[in-house]
């Protein structure tokens, strides 16, 4: 393995799945300059996800309808010309 690529600055951190409120701790050097109060009582820096294993449809097996800043009313606005009447 290469020497000196791999960052050194690992540190507790919180993702949050946006989607459904699922939060998990982890190491991880993703920015973030939020934090939040965690299970244990300590607060750590909050990284928030679109989404995690929990919400995807791979890992989950079913399709769930996840609508992130407007995305599908952008593509229905977009093709609309070519809709069929």
């Amino acid at each position: 393995m290469k020497k000196d690529i791999h960052p050194e600055d690992y540190r507790l951190v919180v993702f949050k799945d946006m989607s459904n409120d699922y939060s998990f701790l982890s190491r991880s050097t993703a920015p973030s300059n939020e934090t939040v109060k965690w299970e244990d009582g300590n607060e750590y820096p909050l990284v928030k996800l679109e989404i995690s294993h929990t919400s995807h449809p791979y890992f989950t097996g079913k399709m769930q309808f996840v609508d992130t800043a407007g995305r599908v009313d952008k593509f229905r606005k977009r093709y609309a010309k070519f809709q069929k009447k």
